[in-house]
């Protein structure tokens, strides 16, 4: 059976840790050539330096994704390295859980930017590349949040159910042109949770995702799952969660 995942060119946001680094891992770690953007360079050098010794390909870059340049940039490092670009993941993502009352409008603008915006710069970096080539892969991370509505999550939640809806949107519009994948993770054991500002919030999450939260690697697994499909099949909307999460 041929490894559809082998000699890829893939740009990973948000690549310094969590699902990122788990998906770089098993990318190159499957024969694909991963682009690794995030804002932790040090971070990034080190997964970089430890794909490459267990010989893999990889490149790194520091990458705000809240910086439209700075996005394009990651893509432009993978054209002028490698020559291409396959897969686009949009992994970067941020929550400031809180009820609306509380008027943390800093923390609806920082989501806003890195949520959406963010992911819309990764679209606007990839698409030219697939237009001229005629095939690529957009990949955006979303999350359950949106499924289900609870308090605390309004905001964010939001933020996720915008890019839902962008990625249905433009997988759409792609007619076969460009394969495009919605991967909603529930808890996952990562340092998510510890950038919440709101501390109750943050405390109650923590305890949650140290009760039930699923490796990162499930998540990578997906997403590995959905670029290694023939290139007639597109991977629409996946949903990854522990099985006692509700």
């Amino acid at each position: 059976m041929k490894n559809e995942i082998e000699g890829k060119v893939v740009a990973i946001t948000g690549a310094s840790s969590g699902i990122g680094k788990a998906t770089a891992e098993l990318l190159a770690a499957q024969g694909a050539t991963v682009v690794l953007g995030a804002r932790r360079a040090d971070r990034l050098e080190m997964i970089t330096d430890a794909i490459r010794y267990n010989g893999g390909e990889a490149a790194y870059m520091e990458v705000d994704v809240t910086r439209r340049e700075e996005v394009e940039r990651l893509v432009a490092l993978a054209i002028e390295r490698y020559g291409k670009l396959d897969v686009m993941i949009n992994n970067a993502g941020v929550a400031q859980l809180g009820r609306m009352e509380e008027l943390d409008i800093e923390g609806w603008e920082q989501m806003i930017d890195v949520n959406i915006k963010g992911t819309l710069y990764g679209i606007a970096a990839a698409l030219p590349v697939f237009k001229k080539h005629g095939s690529g892969h957009i990949i955006n991370i979303i999350s359950t949040a949106g499924i289900a509505i609870v308090p605390t999550m309004a905001v964010y939640a939001g933020t996720k159910n915008a890019v839902r809806t962008i990625s249905e949107a433009l997988r759409q519009e792609s007619e076969g042109r460009w394969r495009v994948t919605g991967i909603s993770p529930g808890y996952v054991k990562t340092e998510f949770v510890s950038n919440i500002k709101n501390e109750s919030v943050r405390n109650a999450s923590q305890q949650k995702a140290d009760e039930i939260s699923i490796p990162a690697d499930a998540i990578a697994q997906a997403v590995a799952y959905a670029i290694a499909q023939p290139a007639n099949v597109d991977v629409g909307d996946m949903v990854i969660r522990p099985s006692v999460q509700a």
